[in-house]
């Protein structure tokens, strides 16, 4: 049987939530130990073209992701290409099983998994993400200014959306397999008077098509949810609004949570209903989901951890 290892701090999560909390906590000498998961780097591995982070006016997703790692490396972090598979927030130090077999003990937790989008499922939409295909409008709606692009959803998220998207795009299509949205009516107001937007009613996607070259979105093959007819509906891109799913399966019964499953925090703060346990980035964010918030999270909640971990070092001296 494996020898179980014991770390002060363990971040979960290699995104720039993760990435952050690692480099504020191995600056403050608390050696941490980052578990990559599934998807080393997150979402932005998957993104071509990053144009709102600041300092850079343009950088890939990867690249970026990787120099964050080599940050965090560099400091000390021990990185670890393994994914959690079990917590007990039960015991301290909190006890960790993972995929390879090894447990680990944790003194305290930076719980930074993220969050993943809904996806359609429909040919075509894997191959074009990143080229035409994305779930983030104020990730990079600015690259289709003066374009035509449609929106697929009928909740808040994709009403935002479409509204946030004329303010590049020519124009907007909302495409809705019901007759009526789920969003508030304020949003659906904001909506109907906008002249760039159009409904369309009672459609799904059923394929994305890319153009001759097969690297751009060139339009979308619709079904009708009435009459079964297919048409074609000419786009340069197509924004996926149909929610996400936070990361939080492993702390269910363990943590706090809302409704949709992403975690709760104490206000003002990265603090879960555990002390000692720290939510950081999309995990627990379900308005914002930039980069640049992730990363302040991170740094938010190594700093809550460094004063948790010294908290907790005064009591055992004290009790000794």
């Amino acid at each position: 049987m494996a020898e179980t290892r014991h770390a002060r701090l363990i971040i979960l999560g290699s995104g720039p939530a993760g990435y952050t909390a690692a480099v504020y906590a191995a600056r403050a000498a608390l050696a941490p130990v980052l578990f990559q998961g599934l998807q080393p780097g997150g979402q932005l591995t998957i993104t071509t073209e990053v144009e709102n982070w600041p300092g850079d006016i343009s950088v890939q997703g990867p690249e970026l992701m990787a120099r964050m790692e080599a940050h965090a490396r560099a400091l000390g972090t021990e990185l670890i290409a393994d994914v959690v598979t079990g917590v007990d927030l039960g015991q301290r130090p909190f006890r960790l099983e993972t995929d390879s077999g090894e447990a680990w003990l944790a003194d305290a937790l930076v719980v930074a998994t993220g969050a993943t989008a809904r996806w359609l499922g429909v040919p075509g939409e894997e191959a074009l993400r990143g080229h035409g295909v994305s779930a983030c409008a104020t990730c990079d709606g600015f690259f289709f200014r003066n374009r035509h692009v449609a929106v697929v959803g009928g909740g808040n998220s994709a009403v935002e959306e479409a509204l946030f998207l004329t303010n590049f795009a020519s124009r907007v299509t909302l495409v809705h397999r019901r007759d009526t949205l789920r969003a508030d009516k304020t949003n659906q107001a904001r909506l109907f008077a906008n002249p760039k937007i159009e409904t369309l009613w009672n459609h799904v996607v059923e394929e994305v098509l890319a153009d001759a070259g097969g690297r751009a979105v060139a339009g979308l093959r619709l079904r009708d949810t009435r009459s079964g007819a297919e048409r074609g509906l000419a786009v340069d891109g197509l924004f996926v609004a149909i929610g996400h799913d936070p990361a939080t399966a492993l702390f269910r019964g363990q943590l706090e949570m809302d409704a949709d499953g992403y975690l709760l925090t104490r206000p003002d703060s990265t603090e879960t209903s555990v002390a000692g346990v720290f939510a950081a980035g999309d995990v627990k964010d379900k308005v914002f989901r930039q980069a640049v918030t992730s990363a302040g999270m991170g740094c938010m909640a190594a700093l809550e951890a460094e004063k948790f971990l010294a908290h907790a070092a005064v009591a055992h001296a004290a009790a000794a």
